[in-house]
């Protein structure tokens, strides 16, 4: 794993459950659609309203593969659409990491 995708939600407070739901649904998804599922994070105590996700490729071009393959996945596909109808994440922010410790 050379490269990790980190994403940063910013969800309603309110609708915390419904995108726990969401992030369990990608346990499987991810992982079928070439991506290293290091984990999702969720508001324990603190801000209520911001989560993660970590998401380990080999390289930038591997990301790029498996996002064309999460667009055709059917469970990723109804992940997404449960996502845009309920509206639990207001706004998302992803960079890319490079491990440089262990």
């Amino acid at each position: 794993m050379n490269v990790v995708c980190h994403i940063r939600y910013e969800l309603d407070p309110f609708k915390r459950d419904q995108f726990e739901q969401y992030a369990k649904t990608w346990l499987t998804a991810i992982p079928q659609c070439g991506g290293a599922l290091i984990g999702y994070f969720m508001p324990n105590e603190g801000t209520n309203f911001e989560a993660h996700a970590l998401i380990g490729f080999d390289t930038l071009a591997a990301y790029e593969t498996y996002r064309a393959k999460l667009r055709t996945h059917p469970a990723s596909k109804a992940n997404f659409e449960f996502a845009q109808r309920e509206k639990f994440i207001l706004r998302e922010y992803r960079d890319f990491l490079r491990q440089v410790t262990a």
